[in-house]
């Protein structure tokens, strides 16, 4: 049976890994996304507070169509309400969609506990003091990371300029011999192409933004199969 996930997806950085993860997906998934409105382009508390207000998601979900569920694929501008906020946050937005709805920042605490994960790293593109938010929802939900690596970037467009060699650097330099996996929050960042890469070159699990909404839209819609070359998420196995 076909499955269509809706993808709320802020400016235009890393957008197209939605195509790839589409295609390896396979034919019987869509994803098609919407552009929702970013007044300025910052990792920045203020402006991701504005990034994901309710108006700006409620506009955006208006321009998907129909679909079988909703993912608001921005981590940063999620998690930075809080683990309440951000669940108050997706229960707002599903009463815009009518459908099952979640956020990357939620898919990240779903996709843990779907592999038993208590202890992490995090490598994060964005400035310290935002990184260190997405340390405190995790461990909200009993998720320790053992290390927190931020990278400084400000804005989502320089992220999306990293490519291949960069992004796995990045993973390798800041991974943790005691974290069970590595987290890489930032949807801006490319990743979808080069999964099975980051997890051969690390030994371990990774989790990036993009693919955890992709796998959490998909189960939110019923489509909850094993899939090679995604990652162990996609793979169905425990970590």
């Amino acid at each position: 049976m076909p499955h269509t996930a809706g993808i709320l997806y802020p400016g235009y950085s890393a957008e197209d890994d939605y195509p790839i993860l589409e295609e390896l997906l396979g034919d019987d998934v869509r994803l098609p996304l919407v552009h929702t409105l970013m007044r300025e382009d910052a990792h920045r508390v203020d402006a991701l507070l504005d990034v994901g207000s309710e108006q700006v998601l409620a506009d955006g979900a208006r321009e998907l169509g129909a679909v079988d569920s909703v993912i608001w694929a921005c981590t940063s501008g999620s998690f930075v309400f809080g683990p309440d906020g951000a669940r108050d946050q997706v229960a707002k937005l599903q009463a815009v969609t009518g459908v099952p709805t979640s956020s990357t920042s939620l898919a990240f605490v779903h996709a843990a506990a779907r592999l038993g994960l208590s202890r992490v790293a995090v490598a994060a593109t964005y400035p310290a003091d935002v990184a260190e938010r997405f340390v405190e929802f995790l461990h909200a939900d009993r998720l320790e990371a053992v290390r927190l690596s931020s990278r400084g970037i400000i804005t989502a467009a320089e992220v999306g300029t990293l490519g291949r060699e960069a992004v796995l650097e990045f993973a390798a330099a800041n991974d943790d011999e005691r974290a069970e996996a590595l987290l890489m929050p930032d949807t801006a960042l490319h990743t979808a192409a080069w999964l099975p890469e980051l997890e051969q070159r690390l030994g371990k699990p990774v989790l990036t933004a993009n693919q955890v909404s992709a796998w959490e839209a998909l189960r939110l819609a019923g489509d909850d199969r094993a899939r090679e070359g995604l990652g162990t998420l996609f793979a169905g196995r425990r970590a």
